[in-house]
This record gives C-alpha cells, structure tokens and sequence, in this order.
C-alpha cells in the first residue's frame, strides 16, 4: 500500500474521491470486499469507512452509512460550535479596542473614504441618489454609447427632477448618434433650461460628477461595480477632462458640421478617421455608439463614394481626400466611380 497515503486523497468521508466511492460503493452492497481490491483506497481505511472482518482477515466490512452520517454531523456540529465561540471572542475583542478610540471619525481625504467600490445595482443607486440629494450648484455627465434608450432615461428622470426642482444646473455630453433618439429629445424638453446638451464624435465612458466634489464611474464592463471618488485631485481631474470635451463638443441645438466634401456625412467622415487609425469594425462601432452593422453599411458607401476596391484602397482614398483629420492645404477632387465599380465591405 505503500504510496497511496492521504497525501494522495486528501478528503474527508463527506467528499470520497472516486475510486473510494467505487470500493465503498461495492462493499456496501454485497458486505465485504476484498483488501486486495481495497489496496488503491486507503482513504477507506483511514476514514473508518472500511474495518476488518473479524471472521477473515483477507476481507474488509464496512461501516454503515447510517453510523457515517451521525458521525459526520456531529463533526460539523463541533466545527459550528467552536467557530461561534471563535466568533465571540473576536466581537468581545474588537468591541474593547473599539471603545479605545471613542467617537474618534477617520481622517478626511483618506482612501477609505476618498475611494469606494459599489457593488450591484442597488448599492449604486443608493449612493446615486444620496449624493443628489446633497447636490446644491452642478452635475456633469458623460453618456456614451448611442440613442439613449426610453428605460436608462425613465430610470435617472427623478433624480433629474429633484435637481432641476433646486435650481441645480446639468450639462450632459453625448455622442452624435444619441442626437436620432427621440427619447432624449422628450428628455431635455421636459427638463427645459436645467439641462444643456451637446454632441462629439466620441466621449468618454460614463462618468457622473456632483457639485465637483464627488464622481461616479464605473468600474467593471457590464456596470454592474461602479466606484465613488470623493478625492479631490481625482474628482479635479476628472472636471478638467470634462471641460475639455465641453469646449470640443457641438451644442444639440447646432447642426454638425458639413464635411465639404460631396457625398460624405459628418458620421462617415468620423468613420474614415478611425479607419485610417487602423480600427477594427467593432471598435468603430463602439466608440461611435453604432452597430457594428450600421458600421459597415457606412464604410460601404465610404467604399462607393471614393471608388475603392479595397480596405487597402479606401485607406489610400481617405488619405487623398483628408478624410484622415491630416491638415491639407487645398481639399483634393474627388473622382466618383463607374456605377460598375466594385465596393468593399
């Protein structure tokens, strides 16, 4: 038996690895197994789970489950008792360091309180509408993505509400896309002059900033973490990223710029930009707030209007026209193609 130790099944009865589950399993349905067969679990042994028979020592009898299972409980029931007298030796203890300090409060700007992570939806909320509740002056929003759907609108509305209902003042950054949603449309009627909204190509991920002594920013993908950062140099930087986009942006009210070039939107004029970056399908979908096939049916027409064949070509074309957000000195003429031509997707 030698090299088949509890080293190499280190389980209690509760878990049996799966040899043992099998020699258990067998010597509990005919009586006894062989200690031959038992040779590769010695765990059954060790556990008390298998015991000689004492009418022949070649076999092992086993233990029945029944006497298992009591034995098992009243561990777990010693295990549970002993970690409640553990847990009330530690509340004595920390209670009696606790009254050392008093009514002592932590330090102001530490990053206990200077950083802190929500967890779940509802933590988030709290926090949310703890803080407007104590906004007096301001609140800065970062929105990215694209049309603002009728839920995310719905569920921010009363706290935009109870702002504008204080004369706070909002200003909200959205991507151009977000300027087709009727929603948000509705949106900023009913909240009249509380809210002034503008549009960029890009933002940003969501950021929220009150009265500029707290922010909000998420903290994982799905949104489901969020941290609140009451640091003044970080909530300080974060105001000064804002105003740099504020000043870059294009009020909702102002129609984007036309792109002087025949046939091409200010959308596909953004496109064109990253395409010369060397940006993926998705990526530009995402930091313009598109689908990926709206991206594409985009680029197509890109494809069209400049008479490229290829990816390859189309990034040669944007360079040639200045689609790429080089400086030129003199826009260059651009040539349509035979209705024939092939376009690349």
């Amino acid at each position: 038996m030698a090299g088949h130790g509890a080293q190499e099944h280190p389980h209690g009865a509760d878990r049996l690895c799966a040899a043992g589950d099998r020699v258990y399993s067998r010597a509990v349905r005919r009586g006894r197994v062989s200690r031959r067969d038992a040779e590769p679990v010695p765990c059954l042994l060790e556990l008390a789970l298998l015991h000689p028979d004492p009418d022949d020592m070649d076999w092992l009898v086993p233990t029945s489950p029944q006497e298992v299972m009591t034995r098992l409980l009243r561990g777990v029931h010693d295990e549970v008792s002993a970690s409640q007298r553990r847990v009330g030796s530690a509340v004595e203890a920390f209670e009696w360091y606790a009254g050392l300090g008093g009514r002592a409060t932590p330090p102001a700007g530490t990053e206990g309180t200077a950083i802190r992570v929500l967890d779940g939806l509802s933590r988030i909320q709290a926090a949310m509408d703890e803080a407007t509740q104590a906004c007096t002056a301001e609140v800065l929003t970062v929105q990215p993505g694209g049309i603002r759907r009728e839920a995310e609108l719905s569920e921010g509305l009363h706290r935009a509400l109870a702002l504008r209902g204080r004369g706070v003042r909002m200003r909200d950054l959205y991507t151009h896309v977000a300027r087709h949603g009727q929603g948000l449309l509705n949106y900023l009627e009913l909240m009249g002059d509380a809210v002034e909204a503008r549009t960029l190509d890009e933002v940003i991920d969501r950021l929220i900033l009150f009265d500029r002594t707290v922010a909000f920013v998420p903290a994982n993908t799905d949104r489901t973490m969020a941290l609140e950062l009451r640091h003044p140099a970080l909530v300080a930087y974060l105001v000064t990223v804002f105003e740099r986009l504020w000043r870059l942006a294009i009020p909702l009210t102002a129609p984007l710029p036309d792109t002087g070039i025949e046939g091409i939107s200010h959308r596909e004029q953004s496109i064109a930009a990253l395409l010369a970056e060397g940006h993926q399908d998705a990526v530009i979908a995402e930091r313009l707030g598109i689908s990926v096939r709206t991206a594409r049916a985009h680029i197509a027409r890109l494809s069209e209007t400049l008479g490229a064949a290829s990816r390859t070509q189309l990034g040669v074309r944007i360079a040639q026209v200045g689609l790429d957000g080089s400086p030129r000195s003199t826009p260059a003429p651009v040539t349509l193609p035979d209705r024939g031509f092939p376009t690349a997707r």
